[in-house]
């Protein structure tokens, strides 16, 4: 189990490698026991769309519910007229239900 100093840090580590990167807005994550949020944030910190599994009222697992929120941020995006973005996992491995998440917004339309 990782302490909190380690998580900490990955998540320093990763925020800063992504915010080095100006010009496209971010896909930020948050995941607790139960549910999966995401948000597309721009450089200044305004949430231009989000999206979470709680939206989704389909009886599916976890882990196919995030790739259907993943769908459903690209779709949110693409109406605002945003396709290209960066991946922020945050102190995440991307792995399990970041993954899925993230391929779900890939499978919408948004690149990155």
């Amino acid at each position: 189990m990782m302490s909190n100093k380690q998580i900490q840090r990955r998540k320093i580590r990763t925020r800063s490698k992504v915010k080095s990167l100006p010009g496209k807005p971010r896909l930020v994550v948050f995941r607790s026991n139960k549910s999966i949020y995401s948000q597309v944030i721009d450089e200044k910190g305004n949430v231009l769309a989000s999206a979470s599994t709680r939206e989704i009222r389909e009886s599916k697992t976890k882990t196919e519910r995030a790739k259907l929120a993943g769908e459903l941020l690209a779709k949110k995006a693409i109406q605002k007229k945003i396709n290209k973005i960066i991946f922020d996992r945050g102190s995440y491995r991307f792995h399990g239900r970041v993954k899925a998440l993230a391929e779900g917004a890939r499978k919408g339309g948004l690149i990155f």
